[in-house]
């Protein structure tokens, strides 16, 4: 077996000497100076600022429909008016809905939360649950993480007798709903300088204009306002959400970590044990590779309700019986993801002359076929859309590369989908079976019309080519200032050249992974390569390597170790 495709490595230029020589002055490192630079803060004050905090104007009440929102909200509570927080069942949606619950709850209001179904009801509201929430005497609903695309819904809302309000931060179609008021930074007319918040984000944004209007008016002091009692709601919907880290959403990850490390809530500590988290290690890798999955795996599987149980769940008993329910099910939803791409793979025949992936079986699950999605563009470097047909409408999740922007191709297809909704790089859409294939070959032609010609290789940005010497704990220290690292704020990638592999071993689980000691001539680390095992004996013996710099902590010893992102041979 030959070395697996590898990435097309762009190593980033170098940034001025002046630009160092200035951020050197203030005890910044050469190198976080350099990838400050490759991040785009080509001004050093610009860096700083990155370094500090968030300077922009995060009044709530900058976003457009504030005002309308906080206002009727207000009104329902002092009414004694029933409430509805209508959720989306990912992480995210999960996230924003346990948190304006509890704020709202927090504040007086009689409010009770709704996720739908998503094998029953689907993504997004739906006509049916309102009318039935309607019936149960609910005069508001607000919704989050959705709706932002559901013109008719929202129509039928307001015809059951509800007032609605939508906040959502997913792409706004031709028309916005006709709510009540709709807070989504993304919609023409809004002022709001950050545009790029999760739907959780949004979600805060609305319970600090709730809690700056209760304390003008004197209803609660303003001790009583403590931002950091939802934040690590917040972190945790961002970025398992993969919510650009940069802005306001690195701040407010940043302050909601600090909860993360010392949860107050059942749920998470009960959560943590399950998933070996140690608190105080929390971080957001954690979120996005332990803590997340779990969340998001309710609702793929079962019900999202099991999940913001968890999260406002107060007796610890009830709490470790939730937490063990969510790690089961997130071990199934790992060993049905699987099994669903290998049954994906086996419909595609030459992958390198296809411009998108397209897969449907009756025997994929509407909770897997994101994920499944997600790990055939991840192998193939295409978009991928994956389907789970049902008995007369089926459901389909896509992901895609940047080269091609998904929810535009599905803009291109609306009359072919019953709805849609998403981002640049994923969305999903409910479609009727008699128009599944018609929507196959416009996707195709489509794709094809926009990716003919482009070399479709994934590209790896290097920061800075390192010397083994060089990678020292005062320069991991160093780099500790980029964080929280995620979307649009990577963790820093370093490449070393013309290493020697001095030993190599299989590790893990049915030897998946890589253990290897790297030598450059001056230094040696170990490393981890992380699904490489099947290439024990394939590596030449002088390789270069792309990888991020981490700690390992063993038996309580900390040392360095490289984290193996892609292996060249070696270039001289």
């Amino acid at each position: 077996m030959s070395i697996p495709r590898q990435k097309r490595w762009q190593l980033s230029e170098q940034a001025p000497e002046s630009y160092i020589d200035r951020l050197k002055t203030l005890n910044i490192s050469p190198v976080l100076a350099q990838i400050l630079h490759n991040r785009g803060y080509i001004v050093p004050d610009d860096a700083l600022s990155f370094l500090g905090y968030y300077d922009q104007d995060d009044n709530p009440f900058c976003m457009k429909g504030m005002v309308e929102a906080v206002y009727r909200l207000r009104m329902a509570i002092r009414r004694g008016e029933k409430i509805a927080v209508y959720g989306d069942f990912d992480c995210d949606g999960v996230t924003a809905t346990a948190l304006l619950t509890e704020v709202l709850s927090a504040l007086g209001a009689d409010v009770k939360a709704y996720i739908p179904d998503r094998v029953d009801e689907g993504y997004g509201l739906n006509s049916p649950a309102l009318k039935t929430l309607a019936e149960a005497g609910v005069r508001v609903v607000v919704t989050v993480d959705c709706g932002i695309r559901s013109v008719q819904e929202v129509e039928d809302g307001i015809s059951y007798g509800l007032d609605m309000i939508v906040t959502d931060h997913h792409s706004v179609g031709r028309e916005v709903p006709p709510a009540l008021a709709v807070l989504n930074p993304k919609q023409a007319g809004c002022p709001y300088p950050d545009k790029m918040l999760a739907g959780v984000g949004i979600a805060y944004k609305l319970a600090q204009g709730l809690f700056m209007e209760a304390q003008r008016r004197g209803y609660r002091k303003g001790s009583d306002w403590r931002p950091e009692d939802w934040l690590d709601l917040v972190a945790i919907g961002t970025v398992a959400d993969i919510a650009p880290l940069v802005g306001e959403n690195r701040a407010l990850v940043r302050e909601g970590l600090k909860s993360l490390n010392v949860p107050r809530r059942p749920g998470l500590l009960a959560l943590y044990k399950e998933a070996g988290v140690a608190s105080g290690s929390v971080n957001a890798t954690t979120i996005g590779f332990q803590i997340g999955p779990r969340i998001n795996a309710a609702g793929r599987l079962q019900s999202a309700m099991l999940a913001y149980d968890l999260l406002t769940v107060e007796d610890p008993a009830l709490a470790a019986s939730l937490a063990a329910d969510l790690d089961r099910i997130n071990t199934e939803r790992q060993e049905k993801t699987a099994a669903m791409q290998e049954l994906a793979e086996g419909q595609f025949g030459e992958v390198v002359n296809m411009p998108l992936l397209f897969a449907v079986n009756e025997q994929f699950e509407q909770g897997i076929v994101g994920l499944v999605a997600s790990r055939l563009t991840e192998k193939h470097y295409r978009p991928s859309v994956v389907v789970q047909r049902g008995e007369e409408e089926s459901h389909g999740s896509c992901r895609s590369i940047p080269e091609f922007h998904i929810t535009r191709a599905l803009e291109q297809c609306e009359d072919l989908l019953d709805r849609f909704g998403g981002h640049a790089a994923a969305a999903g859409f409910t479609v009727k079976n008699r128009h599944i294939k018609p929507l196959e070959e416009r996707l195709l032609e489509i794709a094809e019309s926009e990716l003919t010609g482009k070399e479709l290789i994934p590209e790896l940005g290097i920061d800075h080519e390192l010397a083994l010497s060089e990678a020292t704990m005062d320069l991991i220290d160093s780099l500790s200032a980029l964080e929280p690292t995620g979307e649009a704020n990577p963790q820093p990638v370093f490449m070393t050249r013309n290493m020697r592999i001095t030993s190599r071993a299989q590790v893990g689980a049915e030897g998946k992974h890589l253990k290897l000691r790297l030598f450059d001539g001056e230094g040696e680390l170990d490393a981890i390569a992380f699904r490489w095992g099947d290439f024990l004996d394939n590596l030449p013996d002088i390789v270069d390597v792309a990888y991020h710099l981490e700690i390992n902590e063993w038996n309580g010893r900390r040392s360095i170790q490289i984290n193996v992102l892609d292996i060249h041979p070696a270039s001289g």
